[in-house]
């Protein structure tokens, strides 16, 4: 044992908190461990520095140290507190805390909040563009209602398992030159729930949950696009150990329209119209998402125009107003004309200074002209 001040040989005070000698030791035994520093006197160093942090990290020892120094009022001809290489315990997850900076091991009988959940859901083009209330059945874990999450038969309670104490972890010990190695893993006897179940639950075997299909109303907001999600607080898994449930996200997929797309918070379509209609121009009947709506066709029309009616398009979500519905017209060319018809495109046609050529011959007239040049 060293006879030098433990607080000295990790270089705090004597009024230093319990994290600043800790923080001081791990520093300390980073520096000398063996296995690091090659110096003949890394050894000893680093077994003064777990000597001094073996103590001090205990308050009773602590105290009695700071009492009566290095003699041990209860050990008969004043022995000293024991050494780092009698009775240190200096665990496996101290090591690799030490020098890869890992936390601690969870406690596996801590509530631990339950898992979020993911549901697909496919809504209608008209109800994502102006909302809906709708419920859904969500298929998840529930806590066992027969023995309300013990897993144990109803009129019986789990045990605390004997092989941990109800740690959930079984610890071996070995000593070794530089002290004794602590090493903790989950206890095979309970499977690091710290409880043992003799008589299960016959609803749930022993689990503490069930699967179940739970209903839920939820709210589509209108203006909702695709991809996007919904939140629903506290419907997901159930806790473990009486921590808090997850969350359900519903990740919303928008079937496509017949007629109607969408371009952010805008409606588009196409309307097909004569060639008559374009010329002349006309008023005509487009269909909307809520109803009908008449709009102007101007004479001389193109096939592209594009028109728009205002507010007529998807609301904004989270926000105010909606976007408009823009109309691309089409000019749609006729393939069934009468001879009738024919005609009056002729005469149309010559009013025009337009050249009509008309070749209505037989295919093999065509190949004779195309090989006389005629």
């Amino acid at each position: 044992m060293s006879n030098r001040d433990f607080y000295e040989v990790l270089g705090v005070s004597r009024d230093a908190s319990a994290e600043e000698i800790r923080k001081a030791y791990r520093k300390l035994a980073r520096k000398y461990h063996p296995d690091v520093n090659k110096s003949p006197d890394a050894e000893q160093k680093f077994k003064e520095v777990s000597e001094a942090y073996e103590v001090l990290k205990d308050p009773q020892k602590r105290a009695n140290y700071d009492r009566f120094g290095h003699a041990d009022p209860g050990a008969a001809g004043g022995a000293g507190f024991e050494g780092f290489g009698g009775g240190a315990d200096f665990g496996f997850g101290d090591i690799f805390d030490m020098f890869f900076g890992g936390g601690r091991r969870r406690n596996p009988n801590a509530p631990q909040q339950g898992a979020d959940l993911e549901y697909r859901l496919s809504v209608e083009f008209k109800d994502a563009v102006f909302g809906k209330e709708m419920d859904i059945a969500i298929p998840r874990t529930e806590t066992c209602g027969k023995c309300q999450g013990s897993g144990a038969k109803p009129g019986t309670q789990p045990e605390t398992c004997a092989a941990c104490q109800g740690t959930g972890q079984a610890e071996t010990v070995q000593n070794t030159p530089f002290g004794r190695i602590v090493n903790k893993r989950i206890c095979q006897q309970c499977g690091g729930s710290g409880k043992i179940i003799r008589e299960k639950c016959s609803d749930c075997g022993g689990s503490g949950s069930v699967k179940r299909r739970r209903k839920i109303h939820i709210n589509i907001p209108a203006g909702i696009d695709e991809g996007k999600q919904l939140r629903v607080t506290g419907e997901g898994e159930p806790g473990i150990n009486g921590g808090p449930p997850g969350d359900l996200y519903i990740t919303i997929h928008v079937k496509p329209h017949e007629f109607f797309k969408r371009e952010g918070d805008d409606l588009t379509c196409e309307l097909p119209i004569t060639f008559v209609q374009a010329a002349l121009g006309d008023e005509v009947v487009v269909p909307t998402l809520d109803g009908r709506a008449k709009i102007k066709i101007p004479a001389g029309t193109q096939t592209g125009s594009e028109f728009r009616l205002r507010g007529k398009g998807v609301p904004r979500l989270h926000g105010y107003g909606q976007g408009d519905q823009r109309i691309k017209v089409k000019v749609v060319t006729p393939t069934h004309l009468s001879e009738e018809q024919k005609d009056l495109l002729r005469q149309f046609g010559k009013l025009s200074g337009d050249y009509i050529s008309e070749q209505n011959n037989s295919f093999f007239d065509k190949m004779k002209r195309a090989f006389t040049g005629d």
